[in-house]
């Protein structure tokens, strides 16, 4: 699995969103964007993680970051998990995780001592050039939208 390195170009995506709308990362062109993959909408971290994101959303819109999650559920799944929640952002299907293992977000990882294949929680930030200013790999849920708006100030 190759994970990003800063200055690499972002791999380009086109994925249903919520609303079975496509978002396509040529529709930031010009922005900067954070890109965070978790496993499965309404479980315990990613919940956390997709709630913290959405109480920073004005943070990020300070700084004029669009935020979009993406994950394998499909777009009825995100619908649900956005109106439980009142998430405000985008959340995209990559149901066969292409995107994911062309960011390095799918792979091998260890889960409760044992190596399984799946979604390995990462963050990607690119930038309005269209290349990856950071990603982080392997994030523990709690905390980390702050500390990715924190790394954008």
């Amino acid at each position: 699995m190759a994970r990003l390195e800063p200055g690499a170009r972002a791999p380009a995506f086109s994925l249903p969103n919520q609303d079975d709308e496509t978002v396509s990362l040529a529709d930031f062109a010009g922005e900067r964007v954070v890109v965070y993959f978790y496993p499965a909408d309404d479980t315990p971290g990613c919940t956390t993680e997709a709630c913290q994101f959405n109480d920073h959303l004005a943070g990020f819109s300070n700084l004029s970051v669009r935020v979009l999650g993406v994950s394998p559920d499909d777009p009825a799944s995100h619908r649900a998990f956005r109106a439980k929640y009142g998430l405000s952002f985008d959340l995209l299907s990559d149901k066969d995780r292409a995107v994911m293992e062309r960011y390095g977000a799918y792979g091998e990882k260890t889960l409760y001592g044992k190596k399984v294949l799946g979604v390995i929680r990462s963050t990607v930030v690119i930038g309005p050039d269209g290349r990856v200013e950071h990603a982080l790999y392997g994030v523990r849920a709690n905390g980390h939208a702050e500390r990715v708006l924190a790394s954008l100030r």
